[in-house]
């Protein structure tokens, strides 16, 4: 038990029970000072026995009293000071006159009265060094808790190791209250770990209300996501920030402080399970060759680089129009200092003809995943030119330079947003669907034909463009988030899930393939915008709450957006050899004919023509339903 663990318990009793404590230590100090004016006069350690007890009764009888009248035991940090020590030479004054005048003046037969001399002004020295002692040792401790108690509190949730660790170095920071801890563990229910108790979950609103509770940390390293989830699902009404630690991965060096604590997880807003990664099927198909991502410094082309280098290829190809972007994950990867991994950042276009057939001829990629697109709806739809060019022509002018160069296989990423699509960028994605699918028909039976596959899936948490990122900053400034319909859905999944997947379909790639990526239940935007506020700590203001922290805005639906979001056009579904991969088999019109219709668009687009550009469009994808008047871009 250490001294700031027994201050710690001492500062948390009740007023009565100090004062009672103060009396049983003043009581102690009579005692003691009786048995060392005796011990003092007689000169020998005298035991209390016989007439020598009349002392004892006679000193605690006088004391307590007194002091009680002098206001000694009525706040005691209160009087440590300058005015206590007056209050307590007053009371030690008449207690020593008293005391003398029975045992010295009167005296007692057997006692020697130069005891009732001595034993005042020893208690004098011993409740004054008493309540210095307490005030050097409990002043300055009580002063920081009471400006402690003005800060937040802090909960921890898991009272294992970690949350242990966690909760002794929280203990030495000027900037946290640590409340308690809460557990599953029933075991754990009621006991204490380090003066702090462990609460049951059922008890965390109380808390949260009791003590000013602003902050949750999830001490949970080993936890699964549905657990995770279920404490999160608790919390839905309750404004509290809530931050996480690392896994066990992470935490491997066995010490656990704040500074490995994090937001939230995007992975933690999806209530799902996380994906499977067989990593062993991909690390073979990729392993030792040369693979090109094209859009490499966007968001899903850096995760699949990261994940393509840790595969160990001998050369990773990074093509980005955009320096920085490129600059940004070359320099990623060259820090990982990868071993036998050649990584080779390339400027270019993948719109430039010639540009594209001198890379494929020169660095002879086995693989290409294409990632480069315009994918940012109402900007796609303000510039319908350049957002076709780079979405349809970029694709199939990448794809040709890749079948004339030899590349195996050639991957697209796509979008749910090709399904039925209402806007430009989804009719340019199904367009670009449609070309690497008629490409494949056409080469059915060539040797050494390139295998195209297109993978397809929903929004991507975290990227650029994504509503995570939108509204966690929206809400960091106060608000309000802005929310486009109140019953708007869309399917999520993470970066790093969807382009593990992206490389699972990869490796699976034969034929023309086009394979839809489970990402579980759709997602309400709404839900997601007031989860997101409740879990960074903040309250929705509403017709319910008026007085909330944060205001939910519905702007309405932007150009080309729609409410909800489809993963298939209506083909066949087959499973795949990964559960959260299915292939679909789509119809589309044979190469020849789609060439004359993209020469024919080809046209309207290099007149501007926006509008024509627009009906060409809708008749190469039947599905593409136009927004009424939009023309201009």
């Amino acid at each position: 038990m250490t001294p700031r663990f027994l201050a710690d318990q001492l500062l948390v009793l009740p007023r009565p029970r100090k004062r009672m404590l103060a009396m049983g230590v003043d009581a102690c100090l009579c005692v003691l000072t009786v048995w060392l004016a005796l011990s003092l006069r007689l000169e020998s350690l005298v035991p209390l026995t016989g007439v020598y007890l009349w002392l004892v009764p006679g000193s605690i009888g006088l004391a307590l009293p007194l002091f009680v009248r002098f206001g000694l035991y009525r706040a005691i940090f209160r009087y440590s000071g300058w005015n206590a020590m007056v209050a307590m030479a007053q009371a030690c004054a008449l207690y020593g006159l008293a005391f003398a005048t029975v045992f010295t003046a009167i005296s007692v037969p057997g006692i020697p009265r130069t005891v009732g001399l001595f034993q005042p002004v020893l208690l004098f020295v011993a409740v004054a060094g008493s309540r210095v002692l307490v005030r050097y040792w409990l002043g300055d401790l009580y002063r920081e808790r009471l400006q402690r108690g003005t800060l937040p509190g802090l909960v921890i949730y898991g009272a294992g190791a970690a949350g242990r660790q966690l909760a002794a170095a929280l203990a030495r920071s000027p900037e946290h209250r640590l409340v308690g801890f809460v557990d599953d563990d029933t075991k754990l229910h009621g006991s204490d770990i380090d003066g702090r108790r462990v609460h049951a979950p059922s008890d965390l609103p109380d808390l949260i209300d009791r003590h000013g509770v602003a902050e949750l940390l999830l001490a949970m390293p080993s936890a699964t996501r549905a657990q995770r989830n279920a404490v999160l699902r608790s919390l839905r009404h309750h404004p509290v920030l809530v931050r996480t630690l690392p896994g066990v991965a992470d935490l491997a060096t066995g010490r656990v402080s704040p500074d490995d604590l994090r937001d939230l997880d995007l992975e933690d807003l999806l209530e799902r399970e996380p994906v499977n990664r067989d990593a062993q099927r991909v690390r073979a198909s990729i392993q030792g060759g040369t693979v090109l991502v094209t859009g490499a410094g966007g968001s899903i082309g850096s995760e699949l680089c990261r994940q393509i280098a840790a595969c160990r290829p001998a050369r990773l190809l990074l093509l980005d129009h955009s320096e920085f972007a490129l600059y940004n994950i070359h320099q990623e990867l060259q820090a990982q200092a990868l071993q036998g991994v050649e990584v080779v950042p390339l400027l270019g276009s993948v719109l430039d003809v010639q540009g594209m057939q001198s890379l494929m001829q020169r660095w002879h990629p086995q693989i290409v995943y294409h990632a480069a697109a315009y994918k940012h709806v109402p900007l796609v739809e303000h510039n319908v030119i350049d957002g076709l060019l780079n979405n349809v022509w970029g694709t199939l002018r990448t794809a040709l330079a890749a079948e004339a160069a030899g590349v195996k296989r050639f991957v697209l990423i796509s979008t749910d947003k090709a399904v039925r699509p209402t806007n430009v960028m989804g009719a340019s994605k199904r367009l670009a669907e449609t070309v690497l699918q008629a490409r494949a028909a056409a080469q059915a039976g060539v040797r050494a034909s390139t295998a195209y596959a297109m993978v397809r899936f929903g929004n991507v948490l975290g990227s650029s463009g994504s509503v995570v990122p939108l509204f966690r900053e929206q809400i960091r400034r106060g608000g309000p988030v802005t929310v486009t319909h109140p019953d708007v859905t869309r399917f999520f999944m993470t970066i790093p899930e969807a382009a593990h997947l992206v490389l699972e379909a990869g490796a699976m790639a034969d034929e023309g393939d086009l394979f839809v990526l489970d990402m579980g239940e759709p997602v309400r935007i709404m839900d997601l915008a007031r989860r997101m506020v409740q879990l960074l700590g903040r309250t929705v203001a509403d017709a319910a709450n008026p007085s909330g922290d944060i205001r939910i805005e519905v702007t309405g639906l932007r150009p080309g957006e729609k409410l909800f979001e489809e993963l298939l056009i209506g083909g066949e579904q087959q499973p795949s050899a990964h559960p959260r991969i299915w292939k679909a088999r789509e119809a589309h019109p044979a190469w020849a004919e789609l060439h004359v219709g993209l020469q024919d668009l080809e046209q309207a687009i290099h007149a501007r023509d926006t509008g024509a550009a627009r009906a060409k469009l809708a008749r190469l994808v039947p599905d593409y339903r136009t927004a009424p008047g939009r023309d201009g871009g």
